[in-house]
């Protein structure tokens, strides 16, 4: 099997507003290392092909998505904590507003399958509602994920 992620967040601000430039100016850079990393599969991008930007989330618009499919939990945990993007997710208080939910949801495909933004948030929302299960779970729920959290937190 392997892992699909979701991930969400409202944005500060758009590609204009100084606030958000860091996030923008690195965001080619961290789509095209995730790219190259052991283990990636997939990952959504609107019809530039670029990047995930412009695509929002299914009842708000102010939402924005990214996905991805990776091969196994500890291939996305090496690009999400052990590369340059580990930089720009420990300031996502700067570039995102703080949720009072889950963010972040997880589950396990077959492979080949393509995760849909609306599979996506009946998941996300299974998460929130229910919490971790087989159907959808966070980080904390994953066996590799203490390794992980602890380098995140180092």
């Amino acid at each position: 099997m392997h892992l699909a992620q979701v991930n969400i967040g409202r944005v500060l601000g758009g590609p204009d507003d100084p606030r958000m430039a860091d996030f923008y100016d690195n965001l080619a850079r961290v789509n095209a290392m995730a790219e190259r990393m052991p283990g990636f599969v997939w990952r959504l991008k609107n019809e530039t092909g670029e990047s995930a930007v412009g695509l929002h989330w299914p009842g708000d618009e102010s939402m924005a998505v990214n996905m991805s499919v990776w091969e196994t939990a500890d291939d996305l945990g090496r690009f999400v904590f052990q590369t340059v993007h580990r930089n720009i997710y420990a300031r996502k208080h700067e570039f995102f507003e703080t949720p009072k939910v889950n963010t972040v949801a997880m589950w396990w495909v077959e492979p080949g399958h393509v995760p849909t933004v609306a599979e996506a948030k009946e998941r996300l929302d299974h998460l929130n509602a229910h919490g971790p299960s087989d159907f959808a779970f966070g980080w904390a729920d994953l066996p590799s994920a203490k390794l992980f959290l602890e380098k995140k937190c180092a």
